[in-house]
C-alpha cells in the first residue's frame, strides 16, 4: 500500500497556504460580485426618461421641471436596488417623519357608506397667489396616516398647497364600516365625494390630482369617466400604477422579480384589513359576502384570489375578469385633457415591463400627457440621499410639487391683459373643450 514519507509532505507545504489563500480570494470576489450584481452598483445615476409631444406646454414644463430633467440620485450603497427600495419604503415609508395636523371629514355615500377623509390647509401663501388644493388618493389599503404620505401633506403645505387626503374605505383601524362595502381597485364613489366637497366648501380653489400606486388608477379612472370631473382641476399626477389589472394579472403570478412573493405580501396585508371587518360584511343585510367567501379570502395567496371572492361582489360583477377590465383606467385614462404627469420606475418589481407600453404610447399620442420613467426607485421609494441614510424627502415628494408649481405658472404665462382668475380659468376650460 502506497504512503507519504515526512519528506513527500513537507514538500506539499509551501503550496497549501497559497491554495487556501487562492480559494479566500475567489470566495471574497464571488461575494463582492454578487453584491454588485443585487444591489445594481455598476449602474449610473441617470434623469428619467421623458417621453411627451414638442408643445409649448411640454416645453415650458421640461424648462420649469429640472427634476425631470436632471439626474435622480439614490443613496450609493443600497438605493440602485428597486427591491431593497421598494421594502424600505414597505417597512419605514420615510424618515423623520412630520407629523402634520389635520381635520377628519366625514361623508354619507348613497349606499350607507361613509367616507372619510383629511383635510390639512396650507401653512403658507401660494407661489403664483391662487388657492389651489392637492387632492390625494393613497395606494393599496392606505390612508392619511400613513408616513409617506405624512411626508408628502407637510412638503405640499409648506409650498402653498392645501390637502385632502382620501381614508380608504376600511382601513382607518378606528373606523368601522356603516355598508357591506370596502375600497376596490377601481371605483371613485369615495374620491369623488372628497373631490366634490373641496369644490363647494372653497369655491375659488383649483385642484390638483394626484394618486400613488392603487391610487393613480382611481384618480385616472376618476378624471377620464367624467368630463364634468376635470371641471376646476389644473393637473393629474399618478405615480407608480400598473393601468391595467387585466393585463397584470398573469404578470403577478411570475417569480420574475420576486413579483409572485410581493403579490403574497399584498394578499396578507388585504387579508388583516377583510378580517377587521368580517363580522360587519356579515351581519348586514344585502350584503354580498357569506361565510364561504371570507373563508376563500383567509386561504388566498394571491391578490387574484381575494378580488375574486369577494371585492368584485361588492360591485355585482360576475367574473374577477370583468371586474379588472370595467376597473381599469386604461379604458378612461385617454378622456384626460388637464395637464397629466404619469411617473414609473423601470426597476419597479411589482410593474412588468410590458405596463409601461400603456403610458409611453399615451404621452406620444397626447398633447397633454407627460411620462417620466426613472431608471430606480423601486415601487414607491424614490429615496434620494448620498450614501446610506436618506433624505427626508424623496425625489417623488419633490418633483410632484415642483411639476405643480410648473402648471400653476403655465396658467400666468398664458394671461393676455385679463385678470389672473378670469384667464387662467379660460385656459382650463379651452383645455377641456379644445382636446376633448
Amino acid at each position: 500500500m502506497a504512503s507519504f514519507d515526512d519528506g513527500d509532505l513537507s514538500s506539499f507545504s509551501p503550496e497549501l497556504p497559497a491554495m487556501f489563500d487562492g480559494v479566500k480570494l475567489a470566495a471574497v470576489a464571488a461575494v463582492l460580485y454578487v453584491v454588485v450584481r443585487c444591489l445594481n452598483l455598476s449602474s449610473t445615476a441617470a434623469p428619467p426618461e421623458v417621453t411627451c409631444r414638442d408643445t409649448p406646454l411640454s416645453r415650458f414644463l421640461l424648462k420649469s421641471c429640472p427634476m425631470l430633467t436632471k439626474d435622480y440620485v439614490p443613496p450609493l450603497l443600497w438605493g440602485k436596488s428597486g427591491h431593497i427600495q421598494t421594502v424600505l419604503f414597505a417597512k419605514m415609508g420615510r424618515v423623520n417623519t412630520p407629523t402634520p395636523c389635520g381635520v377628519r371629514k366625514f361623508l354619507p355615500m348613497h349606499d350607507g357608506a361613509t367616507a372619510t377623509f383629511d383635510l390639512f390647509e396650507a401653512l403658507g401663501d401660494h407661489s403664483t397667489g391662487d388657492d389651489v388644493t392637492m387632492v390625494i388618493c393613497p395606494g393599496l389599503g392606505n390612508h392619511s396616516e400613513k408616513k409617506y404620505i405624512r411626508t408628502f401633506v407637510d412638503h405640499s403645505q409648506r409650498r402653498g398647497y392645501r390637502c385632502a387626503v382620501l381614508n380608504h374605505l376600511g382601513t382607518l383601524p378606528d373606523v368601522e364600516l356603516t355598508s357591506p362595502r370596502m375600497f376596490t381597485y377601481g371605483c371613485t364613489w369615495e374620491y369623488a365625494a372628497m373631490a366634490a366637497y373641496v369644490k363647494r366648501a372653497f369655491p375659488q380653489t383649483l385642484l390638483v390630482v394626484v394618486g400613488f400606486s392603487l391610487g393613480g388608477n382611481i384618480v385616472c379612472k376618476y378624471l377620464g369617466e367624467n368630463r364634468c370631473n376635470q371641471e376646476r382641476v389644473l393637473c393629474c399626477v399618478s405615480v407608480c400604477q400598473g393601468y391595467s389589472a387585466l393585463r397584470a394579472q398573469d404578470t403577478f403570478l411570475q417569480w420574475d422579480q420576486c413579483r409572485r412573493l410581493y403579490n403574497m405580501a399584498m394578499a396578507a396585508n388585504l387579508k388583516k384589513i377583510v378580517r377587521s371587518h368580517s363580522r360587519s360584511l356579515l351581519d348586514m343585510k344585502s350584503s354580498p359576502v357569506g361565510d364561504a367567501d371570507l373563508s376563500r379570502v383567509f386561504a388566498a395567496t394571491s391578490v387574484t384570489q381575494i378580488d375574486d371572492s369577494i371585492m368584485r361582489k361588492f360591485h355585482g360583477y360576475a367574473s374577477v375578469k370583468e371586474y379588472y377590465e370595467k376597473e381599469s383606467c386604461v379604458h378612461y385614462i385617454h378622456n384626460i385633457s388637464v395637464p397629466l404627469l404619469l411617473i414609473n420606475s423601470d426597476d419597479d418589481p411589482l410593474i412588468h415591463r410590458s405596463l409601461l407600453a400603456i403610458p409611453r404610447t399615451l404621452a406620444g399620442k397626447m398633447p397633454n400627457v407627460t411620462f417620466a420613467l426613472t431608471h430606480h426607485g423601486g415601487h414607491m421609494g424614490f429615496f434620494e440621499g448620498s450614501v446610506l441614510v436618506p433624505h427626508p424627502l424623496s425625489w417623488m415628494d419633490r418633483a410632484i410639487v415642483e411639476y405643480t408649481d410648473a402648471v400653476c405658472h403655465w396658467g400666468e404665462e398664458r394671461m393676455c391683459g385679463r385678470s389672473h382668475r378670469h384667464d387662467l380659468d379660460a385656459y382650463l376650460e379651452g383645455v377641456v373643450t379644445v382636446s376633448g
